[in-house]
Formats: C-alpha cells, structure tokens, sequence
C-alpha cells in the first residue's frame, strides 16, 4: 500500500475510528483477572495513540510532500549504482559533447499537482556520469504543445526540495504549475520548462549536492547527466544560457552551490531559506569534513573564485533563516556575478511550505527579467519568440509585498 496513497489515508482513518469505539465498548465489559483487565485497556490507549499519530504524520506528509515511498521513510532507498571519482570537474575526464543521445520514456505522473496544467511527465533514469538511478519529473510549459512554437527551444528551471523532500513537491505542495501557467500564457512569465529530479539518493542522509568518491556524485547527478537528458528529449535550451536552478532550504543551499560552482551550467539560481555552510543539516554528507564544507560552501566558492562567475543569484531569507547567509554572497560578489536580496520578515511566516509556495511567482518573474525572451532578445536563433510582459521594474518584490532591502538600495 502507498506511504502516499488514498487509500492508506482511508485505513488510518477508518483505524482511529475504531481505536475510539473500541474504549467505550469494551472498556467495562473486559472480563478475567485484573491483571488481564489492565492490560486489555492498556493495549487500547496504545492502539489508540499510535494511530492517531500514524494518521497526523500522514496528513503532515502528504501536504508538505517529504516522503515518497516506504522506502524513503524508513532508510531502505538507494539509488547510487556506483560512485567513481569524477575529479574536479565531475565529468571523470568524459567528453559530454561525445557521448549518445539519451533516449527515455516517459509516463504520465501521479500524486498532488502532477496532473494539473497539461500534467508532468516521469522517467526513470540511470546517469551515465554519476551513476544514479532515479526519477525525473518534467513539466512543459503551455506553448510547448502549440504549433506556432515547434520550432523553438524553451529555457529551463530545475528545481529542487528540501531535505527530506520530494520531487513531486513543487508540482504538488507548491502548485508551480498552476500558480505559473496563467501568466505564461499570458505572457507575463517567460514559458520555461520545469524538470525536478530526485535529491534524496541514499538512504537516511542528504547528499548536500555533492560529489563524494565511494558515497555518491549527486553534483554529477544534478547538473550533468539530468540536463543532458532533458536536452536530449525536450527542445529546451542549452546550458549555460537557457538553464537555471531553484530551491527551498536544502534544495535552496543546492542551488546557489550548483551555480557559483558551475557557471558553465547555469546562468542564474534561487535559493529560499537556504544556508552556505552544510553543516547546517546535521546529517549532510558534505559536512562531513571541512574540505566537503568549504567545496560545497557557495559563500567561499564565490569568494575564493579566481573569476567571479557570469551568474544572476536570487535570495530571500527570513532573520537567522537565510537572509544573513544571503547578505554574505551579496557582500562577497563581484561583477559579472549579480545579487538580488530579499527580506522576509518573520510575520510572513516560519520554515515550511507556506511560507515558499508564495515566492514561486515572484522568483520566476525574477527568472523572466534575467534570463528571458527580453534579457537574450536576438541573441540566439531558434529560442522562445518574443511574447508581451507586465513584469515591471521591482523583480525582488515578494507576494508578501516585502521587498529586497539591499536591491532597495541599488535601486535609482
């Protein structure tokens, strides 16, 4: 039976029903010693909290999408088939631009969110870089199907959740499908094409978006063999000018990382809530010593850069939730890189998923101005046609009307 399925919502349902009844029939009526009588009634109490906690854990995790499977709730999940050292680069000394075209099949997704707005399509994938194995989910913006686009390529946003966390999660708890294609289609939203893949790869840690010999190349993972799929399946556009990455908490710490790390991969990022050191998650893999801290550590790989990279960085952050660990990179940044910083106060809300299904629109227009059709007009053939836009000049400006105070002080 499914960790996410109705009816395994319908069973702990009908279970706590009966965990109530069960007291006020029997609890007078057990017969035998009063040793056996206590016992009886003990048995019910427990039955009767284990179930209820059972039923809310679900509800938790079904709203906020953290486990998928069995499998990922208790520690059993394994996706990494091998782990060989890649080297610096995470290619392992591969000619990317050689190898075959990945061919994949996909299936219609199922859960919250995944059939909404022309519904996401899922594959299963085996890195040919990384050697993990595991599911991709793509979402195809409204003008992907209209035949007044089949001759063009869509720019891309892959994005990333926290940890534990879903891939489903931001076609489900944060409605990215049906917050954003709306405003795609009436051009208020450049149309990108949304891919999240898998982020929990082992079983009872989280991988912090790191290469790690022997353990796991998630950084291979994430910004080598999945794009290379999607470019290879979906007329989307090439790396680094049509790609972008985006998360919350952990996956907003993967996304700054992935591109100050690689900027021949991405052109912008957007991280909400996240951290720079890894050692903010107890059990991060890339915390583990203090040279996987400062390789995977956005602050110091941006500080310590012989170049500063050609990216666009977008952050929002609350007071000792991201926003000090976002004024860090903004202080450190360099032309050609970018910084846009924005303040959430703690009014709007705490760490969860109400507080970022908001900033899902207000990111992607932020993602519009810096890497859309208007950002790159005429500056590469066969890319999104021009579409009208209502963006305006405040691209920090948040659904809570909060906006960024260090672009407020940029701003003319």
């Amino acid at each position: 039976m499914s960790l996410t399925g109705t009816p395994f919502l319908y069973t702990l349902v009908a279970l706590c029903l009966v965990a109530v009844v069960l007291p006020l029939v029997l609890w007078s009526r057990m017969r035998g010693p009063r040793v056996v009588r206590a016992a009886g009634r003990v048995l019910m109490l427990l039955f009767a909290q284990t179930t209820a906690v059972a039923l809310v854990f679900t509800l938790v995790n079904n709203a906020n999408q953290l486990y998928d499977n069995w499998g990922d709730l208790l520690g059993t999940s394994d996706h990494v088939h091998e782990a060989a050292d890649l080297g610096a680069s995470g290619t392992g000394g591969i000619a990317l631009e050689k190898l075959p075209k990945v061919r994949q099949v996909f299936k219609p997704g199922r859960g919250p969110g995944m059939r909404e707005e022309g519904g996401v399509l899922v594959t299963q994938l085996r890195g040919r870089v990384s050697g993990v194995q595991a599911e991709v989910n793509v979402w195809l913006p409204p003008q992907y199907r209209d035949p007044a686009y089949r001759d063009h390529k869509f720019p891309v946003v892959e994005v990333l959740p926290g940890y534990p966390g879903s891939s489903k999660a931001w076609f489900g708890t944060m409605d990215a499908p049906q917050q954003l294609a709306p405003l795609m289609r009436s051009g208020q939203i450049e149309p990108f094409i949304i891919v999240s893949p898998r982020t929990t790869l082992l079983p009872g840690v989280d991988t912090g978006c790191a290469n790690i010999p022997g353990k796991v190349n998630a950084d291979s993972w994430l910004s080598i063999d999945v794009p290379k799929m999607v470019m290879d399946n979906f007329r989307a556009q090439a790396a680094p000018d049509g790609w972008a990455v985006a998360g919350y908490s952990a996956g907003a710490h993967c996304a700054a990382k992935l591109a100050v790390a690689h900027p021949d991969r991405y052109r912008a990022a957007v991280s909400m809530s996240g951290y720079n050191d890894p050692v903010a998650v107890p059990n991060s893999l890339a915390a583990k010593t203090p040279a996987l801290r400062a390789a995977n550590n956005p602050y110091l790989l941006l500080k310590e850069a012989a170049v500063p990279p050609r990216v666009a960085l977008y952050f929002s952050g609350q007071p000792r939730d991201g926003y000090e660990a976002a004024m860090a990179i903004d202080r450190a940044a360099k032309p050609p890189t970018t910084v846009d910083v924005v303040f959430i106060p703690r009014s709007a809300g705490g760490h969860t998923m109400a507080l970022w299904k908001p900033q899902v629109v207000p990111a992607f227009r932020w993602l519009t101005e810096v890497m859309g059709t208007r950002h790159r007009m005429g500056t590469e053939p066969g890319t999104t046609p021009p579409v009208p836009s209502t963006v305006g000049s405040r691209p920090a400006e948040l659904a809570s009307g909060t906006a960024s105070r260090a672009a407020a002080a940029r701003r003319p």
